[in-house]
């Protein structure tokens, strides 16, 4: 493996726009619950749905799909912000719920206008809402209210279409064996597909080289903080 030069760092911020559309989107066992309640807007069993899912899991495609396909506007439900009113009149968009605070009064008159006027509202969270410490009773009482569908990990098999279209997004045609080598070393997240090809993309770019086995485990190291060739990955394929 080609040792980094002294000088050299490994960029691993994304700014590549992916595809996000439904076309784009891969559907495996993990993500059919959460496709098939977008897919069904506006035929939904209450007229708010929470996706929950790890980051890069796919809420965000989803959130993005749903809002091309309904008109929602995105909002995000602090004190005087209008989110009700514009509740009244479309549906909305809250996303990452729990990581970024939201007035409860404001969320609660977002649910009623909702309720009250026939639209509705997608939230998008890392952690289900009996989670989110919530301490207005009647917040509390609509959120239970609420379809919950959760997005479980990604198994290998969409692992692997996933690094494969990250690829593609960036116009880059890669082995299988390094997509099998990848899935077979790698936290099981989404989240660590797009950094781990980002990378890869980024570094061979930066040194003018193809995409390698040895590039691959280089990014993972410094991914992953791993060894690359972690234990229990003995049998992967080989590459020449």
């Amino acid at each position: 493996m080609a040792m980094r030069k002294s000088s050299e760092q490994l960029p691993l911020a994304f700014t590549h726009a992916a595809a996000t559309g439904r076309d784009d989107l891969l559907v495996s066992a993990p993500l059919e619950a959460a496709a098939t309640i977008v897919d069904r807007w506006p035929d939904w069993p209450s007229p708010v749905v929470v996706l929950v899912g790890p980051p890069g899991s796919g809420k965000s495609h989803l959130a993005a799909i749903w809002q091309e396909t309904s008109g929602a506007v995105t909002i995000e439900a602090h004190t005087d912000d209008g989110a009700s009113l514009t509740a009244a009149s479309a549906p909305v968009l809250l996303e990452d719920a729990d990581a970024h605070a939201f007035d409860e009064r404001e969320l609660f008159h977002v649910i009623n206008s909702v309720r009250q006027h026939g639209t509705a509202l997608l939230l998008t969270a890392r952690t289900p809402p009996s989670a989110w410490g919530v301490a207005l009773p009647d917040l509390a009482s609509r959120l239970k209210a609420a379809t919950i569908v959760e997005i479980g990990a990604p198994d290998e098999a969409l692992l692997s279409q996933v690094i494969v279209k990250l690829f593609a997004d960036r116009q880059l045609a890669v082995d299988d064996r390094i997509v099998a080598y990848l899935v077979a070393r790698m936290e099981r997240s989404l989240d660590t597909a797009r950094r781990v090809v980002d990378g890869m993309d980024r570094l061979a770019l930066s040194r003018g080289v193809r995409l390698t086995r040895s590039l691959a485990r280089e990014v993972l190291d410094a991914v992953q903080g791993s060894d690359g060739d972690e234990a229990g990955a003995a049998d992967a394929p080989e590459l020449d």
